[in-house]
């Protein structure tokens, strides 16, 4: 894998160097003919820029774009590579341009061959412009494709496919009814008089007794578990103390030493002390004759 890696990075160096040492040897004559058609000293400099920096432009958008926009890109780097060399051949020919002693404007004495020249010089910058932010627009917006990964094992996968039911088709195309042409038995003609032929006598079929069910009451069966019954046993009661008269007298006049006289009744003693209606009753009238009060 790093050999691999090693190897495109070596591959793209050298391809920067010979591009690098192309354009130096071009940069010669695309200024000279900047200079022939009347640009001065600082656009003939830039000049060779144009037309082989757009060449490394469209170089490499065709590296990144594909489809059509990739086709878009040759097409640019192929014109713009015919027109380098046609003025490299011109730079060849007119040995006047060298020591910039050809008049201004004038690249060919044959005068077609001359405007046909001088136009192609002049329209390469705006080409540049026009062509160049093309290419830059659509490597930006270009979306690369996705890369499936390889089936690991193509006959399994194959087998899968062969084996889906028709409904998990995208199209199921339902299978050809053969029809089943069955020969009918010919009419027999049927006369509308009485046939004289005896009938066989048949026995008349007797009908089974049939007996009556009894319905019968049957005890409905509960899923519910059933509750425990019995005694309960005296370790599982809660323990009842038992209170003597006087306990429970004692109680009553701690608990009613500040009530009023009003409120002195045998429920809210009963309440109170927790204790039967009948003791709560003796309680109150007790009560009642120590506060000198009538006993109900």
């Amino acid at each position: 894998m790093n050999l691999h890696r090693k190897g495109r990075a070596a591959l793209v160096l050298a391809l920067v160097a010979v591009v690098a040492m192309a354009f130096r040897v071009s940069w010669n004559a695309l200024r000279d003919i900047a200079g022939a058609i009347g640009a001065d000293a600082t656009a003939a400099t830039l000049y060779p820029f144009v037309v082989d920096g757009l060449m490394a432009l469209a170089l490499i958008a065709t590296l990144v774009l594909a489809g059509r926009d990739r086709r878009f890109a040759l097409r640019v780097l192929a014109a713009y590579t015919i027109a380098s060399l046609v003025l490299n051949y011109v730079h060849g020919l007119v040995p006047e341009l060298h020591g910039h002693l050809v008049d201004w404007g004038r690249l060919a004495d044959w005068d077609p061959a001359n405007w046909a020249l001088v136009l192609l010089a002049t329209s390469l910058p705006v080409g540049s412009i026009y062509f160049g932010s093309d290419l830059v627009a659509k490597v930006l917006h270009h979306r690369p494709t996705p890369i499936t990964a390889p089936t690991t094992n193509a006959e399994e996968s194959t087998a899968t496919e062969r084996n889906r039911s028709s409904s998990d088709l995208t199209v199921s195309t339902p299978a050809p009814i053969t029809p089943n042409v069955t020969a009918l038995p010919r009419a027999v003609a049927v006369g509308f008089l009485k046939s004289n032929i005896p009938a066989k006598p048949v026995g008349a079929i007797e009908q089974p007794i049939v007996t009556p069910i009894e319905r019968r009451a049957v005890a409905s069966e509960s899923t519910r578990p059933r509750r425990a019954t019995g005694r309960v046993p005296e370790v599982a009661r809660t323990p009842r103390v038992k209170r003597s008269p006087d306990e429970l007298l004692d109680e009553a006049r701690k608990a009613t030493a500040d009530w009023p006289d009003a409120r002195l009744t045998a429920e809210g003693i009963r309440r109170e002390v927790r204790t039967s209606p009948a003791n709560a009753r003796t309680l109150r009238d007790t009560l009642r004759a120590e506060r000198g009060l009538q006993v109900a």
